[in-house]
Order: C-alpha cells, then sequence, then structure tokens
C-alpha cells in the first residue's frame, strides 16, 4: 500500500511517523519543498537570531520513510503531479500543507521557513537606531515584536494591532501589554492600510494606518496569518470559503475518501491555527487509516483545547487557560514561570511530531 504525505508540518510529520508505526507494509512517502522541519512555534526566534527553527527532517522521519523534496502542482485521481513534472501514485494521501499569509505590498511576511530568512537576513542588517515594525496584534504577532525586542534592543520596535492579544482574556491582555511595555515595544492600536517603500525618510518605507497617521519603518513584518496555500482548490476538491479542504468527521476529504486532509489546511469546525491543533489531527487521521486497513470501524475526530501560549522574549510569557471549545478562563500564569512552560510546550510538540507519541483531551460535549 503507497500513502504519500504532501507537507512535513507538525500534522504530516507525525501523520508520516505514526502511520509507519502502525502499518509496517505501508510505503509512505513525505513530499516537502524542502530538506528540513521546521518549528513554526519558533520562526519568531528565527528572525531576531534568538534561536533556530529548522531540524534536519531525515532526522525527524522514522527508517523507511522515504522522502520527495519537491513542490506538488496537482493531486487527484490517486496521483500527485509533481513540480519537477513528475508523478507519483498513492492508495491514500495526506494533504498537510499548512497556512500561509495574506500579504500586504511592501511588507515582509513571517509565516514561513523562507520568508523568516529574508526578515532575519534584513533584521541583521539594520543598524541601531532604526525601527521595525511588526502588522498583526495576534499571538504571532505579539511574539516577533517581543522577540526583536529582546534579542536587538538597539531598535525601536513598533507593534500594529486593532486588537493586542484578543483571543486572550482582559486579565491576560493587559499582562502581555505590560511585557511589551518592559521591552520598549511601542504598541499602536490601528490597522495599516498602506505601506510605501522609500517614501519615509531616513532610508525607510512611509506606512499609513487607517486612521490616517503617518509612520516611519525601516524593516516592516506582516504577522497576519489567515490563508492557506489553493492546492486542494485546484485539485478539485471541495473547500470552504476559506480555501480550506471540508472534511467528513473523520478527517478524509469529502469529495475523495482516499485522501486525509490536516492541520491548518483542513476546514474542521472548531478548529484553529495551532500545532496544538495539527498534532491530534496528523495522530488521529493515520490511526484512522490503520484501522480501516485492519478492518475495523474508524472512529470521529474529537479534540478539545487546553489553552494558549505566548513567549515575551526568552524571559517572560503568559499561559491562557482555556476550555475545551476554545473559549478562555479568567486564569493565566505569566512570567519567567510561564514562559519555561511555553518552551516545554514547543520541545513536546517537536517531540510529538518525530517520536508519533501524543495525547490530547476529547472535545467539548
Amino acid at each position: 500500500m503507497k500513502v504519500v504525505v504532501v507537507g512535513a508540518g507538525y500534522a504530516g510529520t507525525i501523520a508520516a511517523n505514526r502511520l509507519a508505526k502502525k502499518v509496517k507494509a505501508a510505503e509512505v512517502t513525505v513530499i516537502n519543498p524542502r530538506p528540513d522541519f521546521v518549528e513554526r512555534v519558533r520562526l519568531h526566534e528565527q528572525i531576531a537570531g534568538t534561536g533556530a527553527a529548522a531540524t534536519p527532517l531525515a532526522s525527524m522521519l522514522r527508517e523507511g520513510i522515504a522522502t520527495r523534496l519537491d513542490t506538488v502542482d496537482k493531486i487527484g485521481d490517486g496521483e500527485v503531479a509533481l513540480g519537477d513534472g513528475s508523478r507519483l501514485g498513492y492508495d491514500h494521501l495526506f494533504l498537510a500543507v499548512g497556512s500561509t499569509p495574506d500579504l500586504l505590498a511592501g511588507t515582509v511576511p513571517v509565516g514561513t521557513w523562507e520568508e523568516a530568512e529574508r526578515a532575519r537576513v534584513a533584521l541583521a542588517g539594520l543598524p541601531g537606531g532604526r525601527t521595525v515594525t511588526v502588522i498583526g496584534g495576534g499571538l504571532t504577532g505579539i511574539e516577533t515584536a517581543a522577540e526583536v525586542a529582546y534579542g536587538r534592543p538597539d531598535l525601536r520596535v513598533r507593534l500594529v494591532g486593532r486588537t493586542m492579544g484578543e483571543s486572550l482574556s482582559e486579565g491576560a491582555r493587559r499582562r502581555v501589554r505590560t511585557g511589551l511595555e518592559r521591552l520598549n515595544v511601542e504598541i499602536v492600536e490601528d490597522s495599516v492600510a498602506q505601506v510605501d517603500p522609500g517614501a519615509g525618510g531616513e532610508g525607510g518605507d512611509g506606512v499609513r494606518l487607517l486612521s490616517g497617521r503617518p509612520l516611519t519603518s525601516h524593516l516592516t513584518l506582516w504577522a497576519i496569518i489567515t490563508g492557506v496555500p489553493d492546492l486542494a482548490a485546484r485539485s478539485g476538491l471541495e473547500v470552504d470559503g476559506e480555501g480550506r479542504a471540508v472534511v467528513d468527521p473523520y478527517l478524509r476529504s469529502v469529495s475523495d475518501p482516499r485522501i486525509f486532509v490536516v492541520g491548518d489546511c483542513a476546514a474542521v469546525p472548531g478548529a484553529r491555527p495551532a500545532c496544538a491543533t495539527a498534532m491530534p489531527q496528523g495522530v488521529h487521521a493515520a490511526d484512522t487509516l490503520a484501522r480501516m486497513i485492519a478492518g475495523r470501524k474508524p472512529q470521529p475526530y474529537s479534540m478539545g483545547y487546553t489553552g494558549q501560549g505566548v513567549s515575551l522574549g526568552r524571559r517572560d510569557g503568559l499561559l491562557q487557560v482555556g476550555r475545551r471549545d476554545d473559549t478562555v478562563r479568567r486564569l493565566y500564569f505569566a512570567g519567567r514561570t510561564a514562559a519555561i512552560g511555553k518552551e516545554r510546550i514547543c520541545r513536546y510538540a517537536k517531540f510529538g511530531a518525530r517520536t508519533a507519541i501524543y495525547a490530547w483531551l476529547a472535545g467539548p460535549k
């Protein structure tokens, strides 16, 4: 039996390892455009130069799993059309291509390895006293601004977003703001309307806010990740309004039951983009295929959240306690203890992807 996994992020890597572990007869091939497993939860560290986000993919996959370094043009009808013009057949396929930013012209996005590397090089080349603007008040933007301010205290760092930490409780949002202010991050609650490269004076860009306020920025980072690659749509799979593949209760495409869709590119009700979402989906999909091969009835997917975590540099952080339906409670933990907790969560995610050992809560009833 031939199984192809498209994408080697958290969902794809753990799915490949889990399936190879459970179904010895499966010929598993992972297709990825780069030779590395990228910890997206550490891309802000990669950008700021405070940590590394890439690990050789060969060290993350179980022995016997084949890898193919290439892009995928189309999937369907039991075949994968690769970027080099060749084709690869499959009996089952796991689609795990993640998410991507909807970019504003004139900015450098931070959501993928290649984009983060561009940002890292640009940041490293900035002399002291220059201004870095991070656009996006979500957790990605908060972590990016905080990490840059922590790693490059000689720069002026600004975070622009309509609401800072909107997914957190009111008390947690206040604590995040305090943490950012301790790092001397300027907080601007507004949205960016336009970036004019070179129009800001002193070699910087002109950044215009929706309120009309003009800003000068020497490096503008886009930290809003809302889109997904269009592979599912251009392959003829049914997608929702955001381009995510519609799946059945077992995480199979409703257009083709041979295709499992996991991670950010799957339209799973109640799910949000996160490694905490991708990992359970990758495990469950692999287990479902293993059950089907063994002639057993598949079980519907169920997953509950426990909370959210955000780092504020290397010595500060916040852990927001949540309910299984992903609504937040008032309780949160902050400070050095939370930073250590966030680091352990990141390490556990990588450990789980490599070993295919991962546990999670059932979803709300």
